[in-house]
């Protein structure tokens, strides 16, 4: 194991116009209405400007995707443009949300300059991205399947490679995604600037980083592995058969604002969204079965208010950011507390308050148990 020593927990914040950024970040910065950092781009982003490695690990919604998007752009715009262009910065993200909702970030960050970018990922055709990469845009952001079949093709030269930045790592391991992320990585420059980003940092992501950073700077804000300090944790007590109408009537009569309901399989989400509209209650399924535009109209239905409810597997707990998420709710008891704190964490975002509901059947408080001792969270 490493030995890492953590940053300050709260880093004081820092008016973005005291970081000697250049006036074109600068002026996307204003545009989307940022005046100063918050913790985890305090504790980051000076250390990504001086260009060595870092591990991030911060709460979720504290504000990590400008932590490592502020640096990079600030060293594209301190350097001359590359002739013939090249890509220069390679962002790994899980899910296909999560790749757009970084680009989406990137587009409002460049607004001001000639910066380049692409979101690469899987359910779209490849024409439109496979152009982008042979055009040599100055940042991707990819999720790892779809870029190892760009790779295949050729599509992509890594020579030209600055920055690497792996978001939300622990989730690259707990879908799978490693295997590829390791042949990606050898496809890469080995001198390189490597930014590591996620909620929580399970030691065996911690044992991975040797294999790819070196001598990196370690910056912790909040507690690790745990969920924000602004959301509340309840608990209700329910027969498991009689949970869908349980949840009916809440949402029909306590409920207020936008709610995701989270399940633990693509079926049971499926099952659970269509008998809540049977019940006359708007909502929309979210999970790796559907397509990439069904994917996209749910998430933007629920960004709008078409949808009051999204019931999601955890496809959606890393790649959902989504402003006013006033309830989580856990339909059944999550199987690990990283999983507890990705999900809960959709709510109580940007420091606003939020609310986390957790239904347990009788069979299920024993896993409620030591889930509680594992986040070290009392739920009620």
């Amino acid at each position: 194991m490493l030995a890492y020593e953590p940053s300050p927990f709260d880093p004081a914040p820092i008016p973005f116009d005291k970081l000697s950024l250049d006036e074109r970040l600068l002026s996307g910065i204003r545009d989307l209405g940022w005046a100063e950092t918050r913790s985890i781009q305090s504790g980051v982003i000076p250390l990504a400007i001086g260009g060595g490695d870092v591990i991030a690990c911060a709460e979720t919604g504290t504000g990590k995707t400008a932590a490592f998007l502020v640096p990079i752009l600030q060293r594209f715009l301190n350097e001359p443009q590359p002739q013939p262009p090249r890509t220069r910065a390679l962002v790994l993200a899980p899910t296909r949300e999560l790749a757009v909702q970084i680009e989406d970030q990137v587009q409002g960050l460049t607004y001001h300059t000639t910066v380049s970018s692409v979101a690469v990922f899987g359910g779209v055709p490849m024409d439109t991205q496979e152009f982008a990469l042979r055009a040599g845009v100055d940042i991707v952001v990819a999720t790892p399947g779809r870029l190892m079949d760009h790779m295949r093709h050729a599509s992509i030269d890594y020579s030209g490679l600055e920055i690497l930045v792996l978001d939300e790592a622990d989730r690259m391991l707990d879908m799978g995604f490693w295997p590829d992320v390791q042949r990606i990585l050898s496809a890469l420059p080995a001198k390189r600037q490597t930014l590591l980003f996620s909620a929580t940092m399970p030691a065996e992501v911690l044992r991975l980083t040797q294999e790819f950073l070196h001598e990196p700077k370690y910056v912790q804000v909040g507690r690790r592995g745990g969920p924000a300090q602004t959301i509340s944790h309840n608990v209700q007590t329910v027969a498991a058969g009689e949970k869908t109408q349980w949840l009916a009537r809440w949402l029909r009569d306590e409920a207020t604002g936008p709610v995701l309901v989270f399940c633990r399989t693509k079926i049971g989400a499926e099952r659970l969204a269509g008998r809540l509209s049977g019940m006359g209650i708007r909502a929309a399924s979210l999970h790796a079965d559907r397509t990439q535009q069904q994917r996209m109209a749910a998430v933007e239905g629920f960004r709008t208010g078409t949808y009051p409810v999204l019931v999601a597997t955890d496809v959606a707990a890393r790649g959902l950011d989504i402003d006013g998420i006033a309830h989580v709710v856990n339909y059944e008891v999550p199987d690990t507390p990283e999983a507890y704190v990705h999900r809960v964490g959709r709510t109580g975002r940007a420091e606003s308050t939020g609310n986390a509901l957790t239904l347990v059947s009788p069979e299920e408080v024993r896993a409620l148990r030591a889930l509680e001792k594992a986040v070290g969270v009392q739920l009620q």
